[in-house]
């Protein structure tokens, strides 16, 4: 009769002294709780800032869209998606053979710390490099063939299985792996993608409207820019965090 019996029921039974319990049961209730609009900005969120730093695939999207103009290099964005959404369900699904563990509220507390701290780093990281240096005016050449286009982007991308640690790092920072709610967690993907996608239009419209000035300083500040964005909001993240409003229940 408990287990058909609501959760906020069964938490009223739980003795006082049970607290561990009583934590992780609401602890449970919200994750379940957790609606489809709020994962859809959470997929949105994941999904840029995945795809905004400069890395490698960054720089060759530029790079074709300087040389062969914005729809290849849109293309390579495409392929870079494609790769980050099978990094990310590789994330989510190690995550969730461990739901049992990330389930408990002072875990999941500490996995918000540290991904906290892992896109702090990278943020600061991210603020120092200039990937304008690695840009230089390239000729203009074929646009090539779309599906050539979309291989490349997913190939160098794919070829970086360390993405693994910094999705792992923002599905702790986000608490983006939820139990018993399906829909949102759905949802949530499929906005990562999006997101993904709505970074690589944004990023090659700008570049091909600045490819005849050829002003790279454009790639430094908005790289630079990227940068301070994650680092402003890992700190919020992490303060949030420790000061124990994201997890009202530990209090």
């Amino acid at each position: 009769m408990i287990l058909q019996a609501p959760v906020t029921d069964v938490i009223r039974n739980i003795p006082e002294f049970d607290i561990e319990l009583q934590r992780q049961l609401i602890f449970e209730q919200w994750m379940q709780n957790i609606g489809v609009f709020e994962m859809m900005f959470k997929g949105l969120i994941i999904g840029i800032i995945a795809s905004a730093p400069m890395g490698p695939v960054g720089v060759l999207c530029v790079r074709r869209t300087l040389s062969k103009g914005r729809w290849p290099g849109f293309a390579t964005g495409i392929g870079a998606s494609v790769s980050d959404i099978i990094y990310a369900l590789v994330t989510g699904l190690g995550l969730s053979f461990v739901v049992d563990i990330i389930e408990d509220p002072i875990i999941a507390y500490w996995m918000k710390i540290a991904g906290s701290i892992v896109l702090l780093a990278f943020g600061a990281y991210t603020i120092i490099c200039n990937p304008a240096n690695n840009i230089r005016q390239p000729k203009p050449s074929k646009p090539g063939s779309i599906a050539q286009n979309v291989l490349t982007g997913f190939l160098i991308t794919f070829s970086n299985p360390s993405i693994i640690i910094f999705f792992g790092g923002l599905f702790s920072m986000f608490t983006f792996v939820l139990k018993d709610n399906p829909l949102p967690q759905v949802v949530g993907y499929i906005s990562i993608v999006a997101g993904a996608l709505l970074w690589w239009f944004g990023l090659t419209w700008l570049i091909d409207k600045v490819r005849k000035s050829y002003n790279m300083h454009i790639i430094k500040w908005l790289n630079r820019g990227i940068g301070i964005v994650v680092t402003v909001v890992s700190a919020l993240m992490l303060t949030y965090t420790l000061t124990g409003h994201s997890f009202p229940m530990l209090n």
